[in-house]
Parts: structure tokens; C-alpha cells; sequence
């Protein structure tokens, strides 16, 4: 049999069983930590909650850093899924921007599901490191990519070059230049900079909220959150030219006049 026909060959029934068996103990732990938050993940409650021993736990997850990886990474991508419905959705109603949808979709899943949000934003679980590059890095980057997106959208890498920020230091530009990919190009600085406070901004509001320390503005708490992510969004548009054609158009024909 040749490599390609390996390659797409149907999972085998044990493999389809063991795959069954990995998400009913990921949607168990997700239950868990529902009812008791991220800090009180225990792997003998899981296992005791699906009729299993920790040991035959262990055959599906070797450790409880396995676990928790397999939950962040799932968490990262449900709240990437349900920021990417609500931007298809945008797309069909002119009315509404796809940026602004992503935003309020991103604060909608994290005040309905607080426990997986803490357990992605909130305090670090003790002795826990993601690996380096994992599925949790990588589905975490999808987020990412989803605002960047729709944050840029429309703007030439040059429009983003010159974008109306503060200085940058030299040490600062090289370590920005490199961060998030645009296109065939990576973003330049300038825009980066704008990406990560922006970023800042959407979810300092949402961790307020989330987490309960805005509780005082009660039913208005949409309203104040649709409200900071339009003035943010329009401010970052303010920072970004217009086409440069359009600029260096406008420039010679000054230049040409002032030499005649």
C-alpha cells in the first residue's frame, strides 16, 4: 500500500474508540471545572465521575498537564469558533462591522463560560507550563489572527507602516517586527503596536466584567463594552492614512507647483 493511501486511510476501530473515550473524559473535566473552577481540576474526580480509575485515566492522558493542555487548546478553539460565526454572520449585514461583532462575541462567551475563560486568563495553574508551540500556542494564534483581520481590514501593509504612533525604540521595532504574520509580509511595527493595545483594551474590559469587578454597572454593562470597542476602533482607523498613492499623488502636485 502506498504512503498516500496510509495517509487516508479511515481510522481503525481502535482508534476511534480511544478517540471517543479522549473527549468524553476532556467534556467530564470541562464539567468538573464548571462546578469547581480551574484550580480544583482533580484527575481522580474526573475519572471517578466516568466509572474509571486514575490509572486507566492515565492511559489517555499520561499526566494532569496533558489534560490541562487538551482543555486550554479546546477552549481556545470554542471561543474561536464562536468569534469566527459571529463574524460570518457580520458579513451578511452591512450594518454591523465584523470587527465589532468579533469583540462582542469574544465578551458574550467569556461572561457565559467564566470557569474555561479563568482557566485561559485568569491565575496560572500551579506547576503548569504549556509546551512550547503546542496546540495551546497554536489555537491561541487563531484568536489572534481573527482581530487582526478584521482590525485591518482594507489597509495596505504600506497605510500600516505609517500608521500614527508613538516612537518606537529601535529594540522595541525589531522585537514587534516579527510577532504576527500579514499576508505574505509580517504587520509592521506601528500596526503591531496598535494590535497589542487594542488588544489590552477588549480584554481588560472583558476580564472586569467576567471576573466580576464591574458588577456595579449592571444590565449596562453591553452597552459600556459596544461603546469603548467602537471609539477604540475609530481611533485606530484615525492613526491610519489614507492610500499613499493618494498622499505622494497630492505631494509631487504641491512639489510641481511650488518649482514653477
Amino acid at each position: 500500500m502506498s504512503a498516500d493511501a496510509y495517509a487516508t486511510a479511515p481510522p481503525t476501530l481502535r482508534q476511534r474508540r480511544r478517540a471517543a473515550a479522549t473527549r468524553e473524559i476532556v467534556n467530564a473535566a470541562e464539567s468538573y471545572i464548571a462546578e469547581h473552577g480551574p484550580h480544583a481540576l482533580s484527575l481522580r474526580a474526573v475519572a471517578r465521575s466516568l466509572g474509571m480509575t486514575v490509572q486507566g485515566l492515565y492511559h489517555y492522558f499520561p499526566n494532569r498537564d496533558a489534560l490541562v493542555t487538551a482543555l486550554v487548546a479546546k477552549a481556545y478553539e470554542d471561543l474561536a469558533d464562536a468569534v469566527t460565526a459571529a463574524v460570518d454572520t457580520a458579513a451578511d449585514e452591512p450594518a454591523e462591522l465584523p470587527f465589532m461583532a468579533a469583540a462582542n462575541s469574544y465578551r458574550r462567551w467569556a461572561i457565559t463560560h467564566v470557569e474555561r475563560f479563568q482557566l485561559l486568563y485568569g491565575a496560572p495553574l500551579r506547576q503548569y507550563e504549556a509546551p512550547a508551540e503546542g496546540p495551546t500556542t497554536q489555537a491561541m494564534r487563531r484568536i489572534g489572527e481573527i482581530f487582526q483581520r478584521e482590525m485591518f481590514a482594507g489597509f495596505t501593509t504600506a497605510q500600516l507602516a505609517a500608521a500614527d504612533t508613538r516612537a518606537l525604540s529601535p529594540a522595541l521595532r525589531a522585537h514587534l517586527h516579527l510577532l504576527f504574520p500579514h499576508g505574505r509580509e509580517t504587520l509592521p511595527p506601528p500596526a503591531t503596536a496598535l494590535l497589542l493595545g487594542a488588544w489590552g483594551h477588549m480584554h481588560g474590559l472583558v476580564v472586569l466584567e467576567a471576573f466580576g469587578h464591574t458588577s456595579f454597572v449592571g444590565e449596562h454593562q453591553a452597552e459600556i463594552f459596544h461603546m469603548a470597542m467602537q471609539d477604540l476602533l475609530d481611533d485606530i482607523h484615525r492613526r491610519i492614512p489614507p492610500q499613499l498613492t493618494q498622499i505622494d499623488d497630492t505631494a509631487r502636485s504641491t512639489s510641481a507647483h511650488s518649482t514653477t
